[in-house]
This record gives C-alpha cells, structure tokens and sequence, in this order.
C-alpha cells in the first residue's frame, strides 16, 4: 500500500506519483506499467506533454489483467484547446477567459462526476486566495516547482494554512531539462555537496534524500523517470527518516532559484511570479 495523505475532500493522495512531461515517444506507456508493478499509484499527467494516450493505455491494460483497479489511482491532468495560440506575427494570444471563472466551470465537472478532486498549478499566494473567495469547491494542491534549492516554504505554509497540498515537479531541479522556459544557470541539485553528504552517510542516493526531505515537509512529489531502476530508487523512501539537523541543513541550501520561469509568459496579465510567492 503506497503510503498517502488525506486530502480536503478526503480522498487519498499517494506521497509520491510519476511524472511523466519531457518524455521520449513511446516511454511511457512502458514506464508506467513498471511503475504499477513498482507499488506506485499517483500519475501525474498533461495534455501538453504528448503522451495522455500512452499513460492511458498502460493504466487501462493494468486494470484489466486485474493488478489494480481504477479506483486505486490517483491521475492528475492539466487539460486545454489551443495550447499557444498565436497572431500573424508570432506573439502569444492570451485568453480573455477570467481564471475564476474557470474554476466555477472546474466545480461543474466534479458536480456532474467527471472529476474527484480539483486543483490548481503555479497559482501564487494571491491567485490562490482570489480562487478561495468565490469557491463552493476547495483546490486541494497547488503544483509548483518545489526543491530543496527553491523549497516555497511561504507557500507551503499558506497552502497548509488553508488545507490545500503543495505537490512538487522538478523535484530534483532541471536534470537533463532542455525545454527554452527555464534557467540553466542554477547549478545542478543532484551534485550538491551536502546533498551528497547526508546521502553517503544514509547510505541512500542523493535523489532519495531530496524526496524524503520533501515529504516530510508535507509535500507531494513527482519525480519523472522512464529507467525502472530508477522509478524503484524513487519509490523506495519511505524506509527512513531524515533527522531535525538534517532537514534544516537541506533548508539552508534554499537560495530562491525558481529555474521554471515560462518567461515566455511573463508579459500576460495573470503570469504568476513576480509576487514574492
């Protein structure tokens, strides 16, 4: 049984999911089924990433040889039309639609059953807040790049404040990210000396330490990986527990080093960063 949390809604949500954006074609479907065999059962999808019809197919072959059953997942999905649009000269279109009124549209779908759980991703403190004031329908998580170089402990604490889960991507930075929305110049997390440090003296992996560390901050995170030997490195932190003086060394590495910037959007009037978080 993959250990979870409760949400506001009650429902179950694993401490750990896979996520699967900046995947090869045709990896996933592969890594997802391995990952079921694994013991996880959080998925963490988009339409954008390109590959909904792969982790679906895996999902729905797995529930059919009667390994799992539909109801033990949790699957996550970030839906749209035209993702970016643009005019005759190249420069984004944005929408005209209000994100509040999204959300009214968001509650419609859990009210006629197509959704359990609601959510939202990269919404800053005041966003939140504004989405708050006008729902009959709590967020329960907000998905933000969250890590121990960047670890949006005002954030968590806000979210925590009004029973919302911070879910993490990028939980170990940018490792092997080329996509043209981010920095590269924040150093690579997986190399942290003290990251390492603490990892040697556990006798666990770097990227084991930064789950662990994030998990027991109350976070949710989603680390992406199609190489099973690492999808099982990934699952395997629930074995052991980083000390107080451990996690307030990891803390301290924290340096503000958002490198998910999707500067492309930042000219748009709801582009979310650039409040403190």
């Amino acid at each position: 049984m993959t250990p979870a949390l409760k949400l506001n809604n009650n429902i179950n949500f694993p401490l750990i999911g896979l996520g699967t954006s900046q995947a090869k074609p045709g990896e996933m479907e592969k890594a997802v089924k391995e990952a079921i065999d694994i013991g996880y059962r959080h998925f963490d999808s988009a339409m954008i990433y390109g590959n909904d019809q792969e982790v679906g197919t895996a999902i729905r072959e797995k529930i059919a040889d009667g390994y799992v059953k539909r109801e033990d997942l949790f699957i996550t999905n970030k839906e749209g039309d035209t993702l970016f649009p643009t005019d005759e000269t190249g420069k984004l279109i944005p929408s005209d639609v209000d994100y509040v009124d999204t959300w009214k549209a968001m509650e419609e779908c859990v009210k006629l059953g197509l959704a359990k759980s609601i959510g939202l991703s990269n919404f800053n403190s005041q966003q939140i807040q504004r989405v708050l004031d006008v729902a009959t329908i709590k967020p329960v998580v907000n998905q933000v790049e969250c890590h121990p170089y960047f670890n949006q402990s005002k954030m968590i604490a806000f979210c925590k404040e009004r029973g919302i889960v911070v879910t993490a991507y990028a939980p170990f930075g940018r490792p092997g990210s080329t996509v043209n929305y981010i920095r590269h110049d924040v150093a690579p997390l997986l190399q942290d000396t003290k990251l390492q440090e603490i990892a040697t003296k556990r006798d666990k992996t770097v990227a084991q330490v930064i789950l662990r560390y994030l998990i027991q901050h109350g976070v949710v995170p989603i680390p992406k990986s199609s190489n099973k030997s690492r999808l099982q490195e990934n699952f395997d932190v629930f074995n052991f527990e980083l000390t107080p003086v451990e996690i307030s060394s990891i803390d301290a590495l924290n340096s503000d080093s958002r490198i998910f910037t999707y500067s492309l959007f930042a000219d748009l009037k709801d582009y979310p960063f650039n409040t403190e978080f």
